[in-house]
């Protein structure tokens, strides 16, 4: 009998403990639950002396493959887009040069456009393909976890801290760490709200530490599931959309 009650005081944290992966994976499901989206964007940069631009623009998604995201306004940006497809290829095209450029691995780090976003977060969909975690801390009401690169994964990041809500599974907050383990990024979700039958952020918040530079993110006018077709999502729509 002892013996018996020894094994389950053993046994039983283990079953307890929320395993961090599977956390990982429902955040992933939980952000890319809606078939498709589209969206008005209004970009706000902020630069270190706290001066102001501002952009506007339109997002599009189809399920956790496809993205598209293109300025309209103002004027000197109008026309700038970039493309997300699957198995990780992207393209960007500049009205000013008449081209659709396909970007290099080497190259996902740069940000686009000027804003604090690179190539590599804007085409990030599922965390859980790129990176492995743990579970760091557990309140009432989130769970922390630490993310790392997997073997043959490339990132400029070291890892990621990762506030996820324990009731929606949706993001709160991620911190990137540069490679030598200091905070480089810091991105943060607002207006967290339903949207049908899905939990979807309002504003996205990214600041740069190391440059002191900021960009916020609206999301407005927010379509869900409307059937937006796969081939919509291609290098013929990037250069005509502007």
């Amino acid at each position: 009998m002892k013996r018996i009650i020894a094994s389950l005081i053993l046994v039983l944290p283990i079953f307890a403990a929320p395993n961090a992966n599977t956390i990982l994976a429902k955040a992933d499901s939980a952000m890319n639950a809606p078939k498709d989206r589209k969206m008005k964007m209004i970009m706000i940069l902020i630069d270190k002396h706290g001066n102001k631009s501002v952009r506007e623009g339109e997002s599009y998604q189809k399920g956790d493959s496809y993205r598209l995201i293109r300025f309209t306004k103002p004027a000197d940006q109008r026309g700038i887009a970039f493309l997300s497809l699957p198995h990780d290829v992207m393209y960007v095209y500049f009205p000013a040069f008449k081209k659709i450029r396909r970007i290099a691995s080497h190259v996902k780090n740069q940000t686009f456009a000027g804003t604090d976003f690179t190539y590599d977060d804007l085409s990030t969909f599922r965390y859980s393909k790129d990176y492995n975690a743990t579970l760091l801390e557990e309140t009432d009401s989130t769970y922390v976890l630490k993310l790392t690169p997997k073997p043959g994964v490339k990132k400029d990041y070291g890892f990621l801290k990762m506030c996820i809500d324990k009731k929606t599974y949706h993001l709160l907050k991620i911190e990137f760490y540069d490679k030598s383990g200091n905070l480089w990024k810091v991105l943060t979700f607002k207006n967290i709200h339903r949207v049908k039958n899905y939990w979807i952020s309002g504003e996205m918040d990214m600041k740069n530490l190391k440059k002191n530079h900021m960009t916020i993110m609206k999301l407005e006018e927010i379509e869900l599931d409307t059937g937006i077709p796969t081939k919509f999502f291609s290098r013929r729509t990037l250069r005509r959309m502007h």
